[in-house]
């Protein structure tokens, strides 16, 4: 049961490390250090999808043929639109209206929405120090989106927006997965998923001219490393993992990562010459602290 334990909270931290790295691999995708642009939001979202689709194609060929009830379909469906296409798409649109740090700190709306969803159609239930943790990780995730230099306010709200409807789309398949697919492997739910949008993803790659690129801009072959590195590392690989560590964990602990993703994009943007203030170190602290109360006092209650 401690190793277990221990092995969850290993996941979760690589996971956010990961994806905390994901929104600054976005930027590089689509904007040179100069700010010119190489490939458009929604070309880094297509090949995104793509490049992950393709890398896990070969386990998806033995994962639908081991498939005993085509009735996994629709949820597989629901976690390859909701938990990949359609945020991807999402997120780089508004990463060209907000800064990489600050669609991360928004993307700490996920365990709100994962929360409500669950208890509205799953019944899923709470207690109090899963609350109360709750609560605090919001008021610290709240602190450190207001605590930076400037919080993007001046952008415009359809970017915000999109981030917000973009957590949702996380929460819906974060439950999915948990209630409706549990029973399979976190590799065949990631591979299935993932070949359910593979052809969308080409089909938009094509719609989208992202040839050209590579005979208009210089850059176009660092551009595509940064997207790859975020497809097969931060999109399939972490994908799998967080299948994982769902099916192994409750829906909160799990959820917890996009507490932890703003701290590990706030670092990483400091090799990016990005600045943090004493205030987001507080926020980081609160942060941590609704983590530590929902998971490991309540570990301790029940131990």
């Amino acid at each position: 049961m401690q190793i277990n334990w221990l092995l969850n909270w290993i996941m979760l931290i690589g996971l956010s490390a990961i994806w905390g790295s994901s929104f600054i691999l976005m930027k590089l995708g689509m904007y040179t250090e100069t700010h010119e642009i190489i490939f458009s939001n929604n070309q880094v979202a297509a090949l995104r999808m793509t490049i992950a689709g393709l890398a896990l194609f070969p386990w998806s060929l033995k994962s639908f043929r081991n498939l005993k009830d085509v009735k996994n379909l629709f949820p597989l469906a629901i976690v390859g639109l909701c938990g990949n296409f359609f945020p991807a798409f999402l997120f780089t649109f508004a990463e060209t209206g907000l800064s990489s740090g600050y669609t991360g700190m928004l993307n700490s709306f996920t365990p709100i929405f994962a929360i409500i969803i669950g208890f509205a159609f799953f019944k899923n239930r709470l207690n109090n120090y899963q609350i109360i943790g709750l609560i605090i990780g919001t008021i610290g995730i709240t602190s450190l989106s207001l605590s930076g230099e400037e919080t993007d306010l001046q952008a415009s709200f359809i970017h915000i927006g999109s981030v917000i409807l973009a957590t949702l789309c996380y929460a819906i398949s974060m439950n999915t997965i948990k209630f409706k697919l549990s029973h399979l492997k976190g590799l065949e739910i990631t591979s299935m998923a993932f070949s359910l949008v593979l052809i969308p993803s080409l089909i938009l790659v094509l719609l989208t001219d992202t040839a050209s690129v590579f005979k208009i801009s210089e850059h176009a072959l660092t551009g595509l490393t940064y997207i790859t590195i975020l497809s097969v590392v931060g999109t399939a690989f972490a994908v799998f993992i967080f299948s994982v560590l769902i099916a192994r964990s409750s829906l909160l602990f799990s959820s917890s990562v996009t507490y932890l993703i703003p701290i590990f994009a706030a670092l990483i943007g400091l090799m990016f010459n990005e600045k943090l203030n004493v205030m987001q170190f507080i926020s980081m602290g609160i942060v941590l602290s609704g983590i530590y109360v929902a998971n490991v006092l309540e570990r301790k209650k029940t131990a």
